[in-house]
C-alpha cells in the first residue's frame, strides 16, 4: 500500500491542524493505521492508531484529549485532527500501515508501510 501524508504547516500555539493520509494500491480497510512523529534530534514516537473499522483508537499520553484519529474507508484516508497544539508537537508526522499489529500498534516496528511525512511547526 502507498501512503501520502498531507496537511502539515506552521501554526501558533493553541491552534489546530488536520493531517490526512491517502492510501492507494491495496484494500484500505485491511490495514490498521497509525501516526508517528519525529522531532529534530529525537527518535520517532507513537502518536495515535486506529483499527481496521475505526471502532478502536489509541493515543500517546502526550496527545490524549487534544488529538483525534479517524478514518474513512470509503475514501481510503486516515486523519489526525490536532487541537490545542503546543511547541513540543513540532515534528515531521508520518502515517503508517500494518495488517496485524501485535497490540495497539504503538511500536514503529509493527508497521510495514510508511508515508513520506508532513512537517508540523508550532510557534510559541
Amino acid at each position: 500500500v502507498q501512503l501520502q501524508a498531507s496537511g502539515g504547516g506552521l501554526v501558533q500555539a493553541g491552534g489546530s491542524l488536520r493531517l490526512s493520509c491517502a492510501a492507494s494500491g491495496r484494500t484500505f480497510s485491511n490495514y490498521f493505521m497509525g501516526w508517528f512523529r519525529q522531532a529534530p534530534g529525537k527518535e520517532r514516537e507513537f502518536v495515535a492508531a486506529i483499527n481496521w473499522s475505526g471502532s478502536g483508537t489509541y493515543y500517546a499520553d502526550s496527545v490524549k484529549g487534544r488529538f483525534t484519529i479517524s478514518r474513512d474507508n470509503a475514501k481510503s484516508k486516515v486523519h489526525l485532527q490536532m487541537n490545542s497544539l503546543k511547541p513540543e508537537d513540532t515534528a515531521v508526522y508520518y502515517c503508517a500501515a500494518t495488517r496485524y499489529p501485535r497490540d495497539v500498534g504503538s511500536s514503529s516496528q509493527e508497521y510495514n508501510y510508511w508515508g513520506q511525512g508532513t512537517l508540523v511547526t508550532v510557534s510559541s
